[in-house]
């Protein structure tokens, strides 16, 4: 089949449109690939079984919880002062530069995400309620 030129501009221009709204993989994190960052990064310290703490406690519904309210975890007391709320930027700033978010916080992960490491795994605790 043979088009014009002007319907294959037309075409060109609609597919153009259509990409320019589909969401980006990269746009929002994939929760498949934050459980991998978790496994990696996170859980020799953290679980994410509800009340299965470890070292740190569960991350299981994490994202709207206040920061140092798991019972059972001895937090510092820098954390429990924090009033932080555990919202996605919270948790990305925090992830960011732990010390800088919660002065005299224990928390030892020392702040080496990619930002689409970062986004995914933001997307892996979303999952997790």
């Amino acid at each position: 089949m043979i088009f014009s030129k002007q319907t294959c501009l037309a075409l060109m221009s609609m597919g153009a449109l259509l990409l320019s709204t589909m969401p980006s993989a990269n746009a929002a994190g994939v929760a498949a690939r934050g459980g991998d960052v978790f496994d990696a990064q996170c859980a020799e310290c953290h679980s994410v079984k509800a009340n299965k703490n470890k070292k740190g406690p569960s991350l299981f519904a994490v994202i709207g919880r206040k920061a140092g309210t798991v019972p059972d975890v001895v937090y510092s007391d820098a954390l429990k002062a924090s009033g932080i709320v555990w919202t996605p930027d919270k948790i990305e700033a925090y992830l960011a530069n732990p010390k800088g978010v919660v002065p005299g916080g224990k928390m030892k992960f020392d702040g080496k995400l990619s930002v689409q490491e970062s986004t995914d795994l933001l997307a892996f605790l979303a999952t997790l309620h």
